[in-house]
């Protein structure tokens, strides 16, 4: 698979013009990444107005740029040039200390990389879906040892494990297994407390392949659910049903959120859900778009975002309901098939 980073960088290039720099210097590395092919800890580029690019890195990585399609040169042959009046920098990225050293000159800008990046081209699709095929399929080959004795580590192991075994480079983030009590605390880290019977257990997981991430969440009834269980876990299915049908181009980031939230809120279990219902997937786990009730900014056509719902009862358990989505002209494309009916265990 071939990537254009020369057309991505000239993507960028186009937007300098109207932000009044004559350059970006790029130090985010999983920017670096994206327009230039180098993972690396340490390096940036200089994306010029005029389309021209300058790598620079340490010497630890200086053979890895051998075969890239731009110039590269250690920092130290290049530290005036991007430190010159009229370069623009990601001011998310770089620390007052570094930007007080390199000058006044410099204008502190905006996510212009993040937000090319939020946009994928087929080949970056291609990848998260077989990130998400393989989250799909490990789910199913580890279900069946989700049960009473186990611990939740366990089944975090087996799952990362799995995952790996069909395919991953690793998991795409620190999996979540939250049984009982735990499903109240949306990101539990998971311990050695065992499964037990007739109990509600939330599953939040995915793989990192050839760089994308996948994200998924389910949640199961260990036995047949109690009424409570089964009303919680309708409320937001629906919500997320509603969050889902919701994603379309031009669609606002609240507008998203807010066709799930209001679901839950009408319930009566608005302060029970804390978080945003959905973020981008991509090079990172958690990147541009953000749906939430605070967010701004329109969806473009072909983003990946995740939609995940949740209801946390404190002392009493949770469910969340998360699946990756491609935003497409008429309805999103579903990425994660698992189905999302209650597995009763």
């Amino acid at each position: 698979m071939t990537i254009n980073h020369a057309q991505r960088r000239a993507r960028l290039a186009a937007l300098l013009p109207a932000h009044e720099v004559d350059a970006l210097l790029v130090t985010s590395t999983v920017n670096v990444h994206y327009l230039t092919g180098l993972v690396s800890s340490n390096a940036a580029v200089l994306i010029r107005a005029d389309g021209s690019a300058r790598l620079v890195t340490d010497n630890r990585y200086i053979e890895k740029t051998r075969g890239l399609d731009v110039e590269a040169a250690e920092a130290a042959d290049v530290a005036g040039e991007l430190a010159a009046p009229g370069v623009g920098i990601e001011a998310a990225h770089m620390s007052v200390a570094t930007y007080q050293r390199l000058g006044p000159g410099l204008v502190p800008l905006g996510p212009l990389v993040e937000g090319l990046r939020a946009v994928k081209d087929d080949d970056e699709l291609e990848l998260l879906r077989t990130a998400c095929a393989i989250t799909d399929q490990a789910f199913a080959d580890v279900l069946h040892t989700i049960g009473p004795g186990v611990t939740e580590r366990d089944v975090a192991r087996l799952l990362e494990a799995r995952m790996i075994e069909l395919g991953a480079a690793k998991p795409a983030f620190d999996t979540i297994v939250a049984a009982g009590e735990n499903g109240a605390i949306p990101h539990h880290a998971p311990t050695d407390r065992e499964l037990r019977s007739g109990e509600l257990v939330t599953v939040d997981f995915g793989a990192a392949y050839q760089g994308y991430h996948a994200d998924m969440t389910r949640t199961v009834c260990l036995g047949p659910p109690a009424g409570w269980q089964r009303d919680l876990y309708d409320l937001v299915a629906a919500a997320q049903r509603a969050g889902r049908h919701a994603l379309a181009p031009g669609a606002t980031a609240q507008e998203v959120d807010s066709a799930a939230r209001s679901l839950i809120a009408d319930a009566g279990h608005g302060e029970h859900f804390r978080h945003g219902l959905g973020h981008g997937v991509g090079l990172q786990i958690h990147e541009e778009p953000f749906l939430g009730p605070s967010r701004t900014g329109r969806l473009e056509d072909r983003v990946p975002i995740t939609v995940e719902p949740g209801v946390y009862l404190p002392g009493r358990g949770g469910v969340r309901i998360e699946d990756t989505l491609v935003t497409r002209q008429g309805e999103p494309e579903l990425f994660t098939k698992t189905t999302k009916e209650l597995l009763v265990l």
